[in-house]
């Protein structure tokens, strides 16, 4: 991480000047804006935190997000009693600190505490090197391996605490020992779930030692790596002629970084610094514990110290024995090491030195040279200065070394830009078809710019018909939509190879047959299967990119009916597959593509066909499709029935009537055209029974949906006389036309149903009397009928019964006939003249009677008179009656005049309101005198006192009037 040039506290001056270049790595002088009084001693960086040692044993905490933000430790005692700090070790979150003096002390200080407490197990220890543990805790340590200078390995476990007297490790044990010296290295990670392996360095050996560790519930109790130490055996890589004064660590690069290529082969790269140079390889997870350390050492490679900078003598000549290189760290794809005041960047892959630059100046002392796990930046510290090592996008060239190491997977995942991956596909590819495996090639090569032209002549010059078309294939997936002519092209050139693929393939197998009838073509056919999935994905993928007609045109040239159907069904052009399969007389292949169209049209344009030939099934069809208008299939319809009746087709096979009937009884909106359809259909069935045209007949509402008039002509036409009467009688309501129909056809028990369905009212008794005398004549006269039985069959209805009489019927009778066959009717009917002729002698005796008592009535009329009492009172005013002129009717109710008169005006008509104004204005202005006058006065009178106005009409109107109205006093007769 460069430190921003606008902090506060830190700012950065690049010592390589040419930031625009923008080399792999660069070095970056980073300059305190703050003074420290002594050098530095020590420096860690972690989790971008930085963590500085000073010889004064001060410690100072920066976290480079927040450089302001600094803390200023001291450890707890002087350096008199303790010493110097010699070494410090910041686990990867930074939150643990464990610093070792020149005394042997140890203290440990947690992230968030300030005063740093003595690890009392490891006093005397002096610490090398720490491997933290590998799920990074940060509330404690938890297990961690340290290695000492005396060659011992211990594993402690450091849980901080408040309280004074409580130690901070849990645990301190030895757990190893390496005998040629100090432990310079040292690392720890997980395999499987209770596997470890441990990385280990000296100066003169590295060791890998892989196996179980203790169960988890011996955790913070005791040791759980002195089992693996015990029981397994160390895979151990030595150093040839090794010098215990160089210096000597382990260095494991940092963590990926989110934006690094993803590669499910990962392994984690380690170096191993020594006096011959760097050893560089991978930690490698993918393989067997046994095998790990041996394949891993056999993997790593040794970058020796001659291919960094030499050391010179003071006369400036190259020196025998070579100082060693002073420090070293790992970064995913290189070592960077500090060598003569240099620090140089090797590519672990290649050995190749990609950055040298001069850093420190002669006499300089280099405090060590780390690398910040979790964000991936490195620094190196000298007594007096930091500078931080910024690389800048180190992997972009990984993809050119894979490409040359013929690694054309990994050198394509790391290729960045079109540009680079094209170069990777195109070696790629050459490189695969030289080696013979075409197919492979061919799909490299589609994804790549390679010539087009030179890649098809070249597979067709090969012979590599299946190359050739895995390279169309992946080729049509790099054109863009817009590139139609080519995308077309192409997806036209492949039907054409996958056309002459199967055609090949059926040769093979018919040709194997042919030869050795037990010949196995398990495996031809198992080809031309796959094949043919082959050629339907692509058409499902690519059928906006193929050219219909020509498509057509190809796939039939070769003969291949299933891959044609295939292709038109693909692009829904069912049209096709109809008409395919009805050229070729394939009614149930071409019925079952109808029952997949929704578009009524196509239904229209091939229902005459199909009518003729599958006439069941597209009818089965039809009744399952709703939007099929039926009146536009009546001409196929009419089309089948002319082949029904010249075949006598039964009415129940009849598969226009049946479509026919499903259509009246399920849409009762059916034109008329669907109906008189029918009816025609029914007319001429060669069945001379009408029970089905009747049953249709009769369910139709008034008025019917069909043509009557037309049906009429039809039905009388082909003799359909019973439903010829059924429309005359119950539709048209011609009952005369009926009777005459059925008479005429001698149906004499048809005509007299007719007959009696004529409604019985006093408008239509000429009517149905007329019908049964027309009956009657037919009964009479007809040969064979006697008069008797003619008179026995008019009896059996009630309606001739009561509308013909014997003497009705004689003017039917032959001019010679025996009286004996109605002797018994012209009894009856005498008798019956003779009780009519008592009734009316009764009724007239009865009418004499009551004349009588209606002139007795008038008489007594003149005689008649009312009491009115002295205190009699008007109804109306409640005035005494006789103080003027009055009115008393029969209901002993009385009125003056005036009261009765106005009481009238208000509830009479208008006109008999105005006849009685005008007569009172004729009296009251003496318009008339004499016998006039009187005229006047008594016709008054008469209108004015017609009825009573309580008890009338009036009396009745007003019930629900009130007694008394509001605003009304009450009278005197109030109660």
């Amino acid at each position: 991480m460069a430190l921003r040039a606008d902090n506060d506290l830190l700012t950065a001056q690049a010592v390589d000047g040419n930031e625009s270049s923008l080399p792999i790595f660069n070095v970056e002088r980073v300059q305190l804006n703050f003074n420290i009084a002594s050098n530095f001693v020590a420096g860690q960086v972690a989790n971008n935190v930085l963590v500085l040692a000073l010889a004064t044993n001060r410690i100072l905490r920066i976290d480079l997000e927040n450089p302001s933000d600094i803390d200023d430790v001291d450890l707890p005692q002087p350096s008199s009693k303790i010493g110097l700090i010699r070494r410090m070790f910041l686990d990867p979150t930074a939150s643990h600190l464990i610093i070792s003096t020149t005394l042997g002390e140890n203290f440990y200080l947690h992230s968030q505490a300030k005063q740093p407490k003595a690890l009392g197990r490891l006093k005397g220890v002096s610490i090398e090197c720490i491997a933290w543990n590998i799920s990074q805790p940060t509330a404690s340590t938890r297990e961690i391996l340290i290695g000492a200078t005396d060659g011992s390995i211990w594993e402690i476990y450091v849980e901080p605490s408040t309280e004074f007297y409580r130690r901070e490790e849990r645990y301190g044990t030895q757990v190893w020992r390496l005998q040629e010296g100090p432990v310079t290295g040292i690392w720890a990670d997980a395999l499987k779930s209770d596997s470890r392996r441990v990385l280990i360095t000296s100066h003169s050996k590295i060791y890998h030692i892989t196996g179980k560790v203790a169960s988890k519930g011996r955790e913070g109790s005791s040791s759980i790596f002195a089992e693996l130490f015990q029981k397994e055996e160390p895979v151990i890589q030595s150093a040839q002629s090794p010098s215990t004064n160089a210096p000597s660590s382990l260095a494991i690069s940092p963590d990926l970084p989110s934006t690094a290529v993803q590669d499910e082969n990962y392994a984690r790269p380690f170096g191993w610094l020594g006096s011959q140079g760097v050893l560089t390889g991978v930690l490698a997870t993918n393989l067997t514990t046994n095998s790990l350390g041996s394949k891993m050492f056999k993997d790593a490679k040794l970058h020796p110290r001659s291919i960094f900078p030499e050391s010179l003598s003071a006369r400036g000549g190259r020196k025998l024995i070579q100082d060693p290189i002073q420090s070293m760290t790992l970064t995913q794809w290189h070592a960077v090491a500090l060598a003569e005041g240099r620090i140089v960047a090797v590519n672990r892959l290649t050995g190749q030195i990609v950055y040298d630059q001069t850093v420190l100046e002669p006499g300089q002392t280099v405090v060590g040279l780390v690398s910040d796990q979790k964000k991936n930046t490195f620094w190196l510290f000298t007594s007096t200065e930091i500078f931080e090592v910024v690389a800048t996008d180190e992997d972009r060239d990984v993809w050119k070394i894979m490409l040359q190491q013929q690694d054309y997977d990994a050198a394509l995942r790391y290729a960045k830009g079109a540009l680079q991956k094209d170069s990777v596909a195109m070696a790629s590819g050459d490189h695969l078809s030289s080696k013979g495996q075409w197919t492979k090639a061919a799909s490299v090569w589609g994804k790549s710019s390679k010539a087009f032209e030179e890649v098809c002549l070249n597979l067709i010059d090969s012979g590599q018909d299946d190359a050739l078309r895995k390279y169309l294939v992946t080729k049509l997936t790099t054109y863009k939509k817009s590139s139609v002519m080519q995308r077309v092209m192409i997806s036209t050139w492949l039907i054409q190879i996958f056309m002459a693929k199967l055609n090949s393939l059926d040769d093979m197998v018919a040709t194997k047959a042919e030869l050795m009838e037990n010949t196995d073509t398990k495996g031809a056919k198992d080809e031309l299967q796959k094949i043919r999935q082959e050629f339907q994905d692509f058409v499902t993928k690519q059928k906006q990119d193929l050219d219909a007609k020509t498509v057509y045109e190809i796939i039939s040239s070769h003969d291949r009916e299933e891959e044609l159907l295939y292709f038109a069904n693909t692009i829904t052009d069912y049209e096709y597959v109809l008409t395919y399969w009805i050229q070729r007389e394939r009614w149930t292949e071409a019925l079952s593509v109808l029952n997949k169209q929704s578009n009524p049209e196509t239904f229209y344009r091939y229902s005459n066909v199909l009518m003729t030939h599958a006439p069941v099934g597209l009818v089965e069809i039809l009744t399952r499709r709703s939007n099929v208008e039926p009146h536009k299939m009546i001409p196929a319809l009419l089309s089948y029935n002319e082949i029904a009746l010249a075949n006598n087709t039964p009415l129940k096979d009849n598969q226009a009537i049946r479509y026919l009937n499903f259509v009246v009884n399920n849409y009762p909106e059916a034109p008329s055209s669907i109906h008189n359809t029918l009816i025609s259909f029914l007319a001429t069935l060669p069945s001379t029974s009408e029970t089905t045209l009747l049953s249709y007949l009769e369910s139709q509402p008034a008025p019917p949906l069909f043509d009557a008039d037309f049906a009429l002509r039809l039905c009388t036409q082909h003799n359909r006389i019973q439903s010829a009467i059924h429309i005359y009688s119950v539709i048209l309501n011609q009952p005369l036309a009926a009777v005459s129909l059925a008479l005429e056809h001698k149906d004499i028990d048809l005509a007299a149903l007719v007959a009696d369905r004529v409604d019985p009212t006093p408008t239509n008794r000429q009517l149905r009397k007329h019908l049964w005398l027309m009956i009657a004549e037919q009964k009479i006269r007809q040969p064979g009928s006697s008069i008797k039985s003619a008179i026995e069959f008019l009896k059996r209805s009630p309606n001739s019964s009561e509308l013909l009489k014997i003497e009705d019927l004689i003017q039917f009778f032959p001019d010679f006939v025996v009286i004996d066959d109605f002797k018994e009717e012209i009894c009856q009917a005498l008798e019956a003249y003779s009780r009519h002729i008592d009734s009316l002698k009764s009724e007239m005796d009865q009418s004499e009677a009551t004349a009588k008592s209606i002139r007795d009535e008038i008489d007594t009329l003149d005689s008649r008179y009312a009491i009115v009492e002295p205190g009699e009172r008007c109804w109306i005013c409640t005035l005494p009656v006789l103080s003027r002129q009055f009115f008393v009717f029969p209901c002993q109710h009385a009125f003056h005049s005036d009261c009765l008169g106005k009481r009238v005006l208000e509830n009479c008509s208008q006109t008999k309101r105005k006849n009685i104004k005008d007569l009172q204005g004729k009296v009251t202005q003496g318009m008339g005198v004499g016998v006039q006058r009187q005229k006047w006065i008594r016709e008054l009178d008469g209108i004015v006192g017609e009825q009573c106005v309580l008890c009338g009409d009036l009396g009745i109107k007003g019930v629900d009037e009130p007694f008394v109205r509001e605003g009304e006093g009450r009278g005197e007769w109030d109660v």
